[in-house]
């Protein structure tokens, strides 16, 4: 293998594929990227075997090959290197690439292409055409809410459901939930998946770079497509929670708060609310105020009165500042959120005052 390629597109290209490379890899190769020379251009590739993105660059392409190089060393290496420069790459030895650019030469020990896993696509299966803009304000509404590291992997997972012309996610801790429904461009299939929440959050990194978001699922995989870049990953087996049946149905008591103003006396709380696990009390009073506090801790005690449009009787719950904070920060273009409350042991559900496509729900602490 010999190229020619920018500085820029090949550390661009390296940023892109090193997101799915793993820390902990029990397989040396699987901390290696993919360099592959064919045609016109230069494919890269890296994968946990759970998660898998390739992408291509334009290149000058004087012998065909492939290799396998580390991620870390060669990214750092190319992010050293000169921006306005051309950089050649060439394998010697079989298992070595040379890098050579206008000032500088180096060489770096590699693995053999063949014993690189095989990356497959998703070809076949339910097809969705999302723009980058609504599909990331989506995933920053809903996969907060899931649990990575859960025991329980299905709580990993953001759900995806399609009904005709609506793509419906959605992600729970078991503590809190997340709910956005997307109007798609016309009807597609009917089908349901739990991807994994890092597989989204990758994807999302990736539409930034782009205009347009396609998503093909199959039945045990998804693939993300952005430009040239493709995100493969596995789908995560079993039955989500049916977290329809708790959402509740009405409610005593529904506030518009002023959400910046919220945000603030939320934030105040939490710093004396960390002694005390986060537990923040909300009192709506009859004067049409909203008192924001925390029991007195070892450090101190905060109140807030915040006016509020008040819809219903006056009413009181606790929750967790931490997972309220998080909310909000998921409606960043509302000037306005309505909080519903039932009883103190029922859910808090948070919408924007303006949207109607989205709810979260935040479990009750004991008061």
């Amino acid at each position: 293998m010999k190229i020619n390629i920018s500085q820029f597109d090949l550390l661009e290209s390296l940023k892109i594929v090193s997101r799915a490379v793993s820390g902990a890899n029990t397989l040396p190769v699987l901390g290696n990227i993919l360099i592959k020379a064919e045609g016109k251009k230069v494919y890269f590739a890296a994968t946990n075997l759970e998660l898998s993105i390739t992408t291509s660059s334009e290149a000058t392409i004087k012998n065909e090959g492939a290799i396998t190089v580390p991620a870390k060393i060669l990214t750092s290496y190319t992010s050293l290197l000169k921006k306005d420069e051309d950089v050649e790459l060439s394998v010697s030895d079989g298992t070595t690439l040379e890098v050579k650019s206008k000032t500088s030469r180096t060489k770096i020990k590699g693995i053999s292409a063949d014993e690189f896993p095989s990356i497959t696509t998703v070809d076949a299966g339910t097809k969705l055409d999302l723009d980058a803009k609504d599909f990331r304000e989506s995933v920053h509404k809903v996969a907060f809410a899931a649990q990575e590291n859960s025991s329980r992997p299905i709580l990993a997972g953001v759900y995806f459901a399609t009904d005709k012309d609506q793509l419906t996610m959605a992600a729970t801790d078991s503590y809190r939930l997340s709910e956005k429904v997307l109007k798609l461009g016309g009807e597609v299939a009917k089908t349901t998946c739990v991807i994994p929440v890092r597989a989204v959050s990758e994807a999302d990194r990736l539409a930034s770079a782009g205009e347009k978001v396609s998503i093909t699922i199959s039945e045990n995989q998804v693939m993300f497509t952005v430009g040239n870049t493709k995100l493969t990953s596995r789908l995560i087996d079993g039955q989500f929670p049916d977290y329809k049946q708790i959402i509740p149905k009405s409610a005593l008591t529904k506030i518009e708060i002023p959400k910046d103003e919220f945000e603030l006396a939320v934030r105040r709380v939490s710093i004396f609310a960390r002694q005390n696990n986060q537990h923040m009390k909300l009192e709506v009073q009859g004067d049409g105020n909203l008192l924001v506090s925390t029991d007195a801790t070892e450090i101190g005690e905060d109140k807030t009165t915040i006016p509020v449009k008040v819809d219903g009787s006056s009413n009181a719950i606790a929750l967790n500042a931490d997972y309220v904070l998080d909310v909000l920060g998921s409606l960043a273009s509302e000037e306005a959120i309505v909080m519903e409350l039932d009883s103190k042991m029922s859910p808090a559900v948070i919408k924007g005052a303006k949207t109607k496509d989205f709810v979260h729900l935040i479990m009750p602490l004991k008061m």
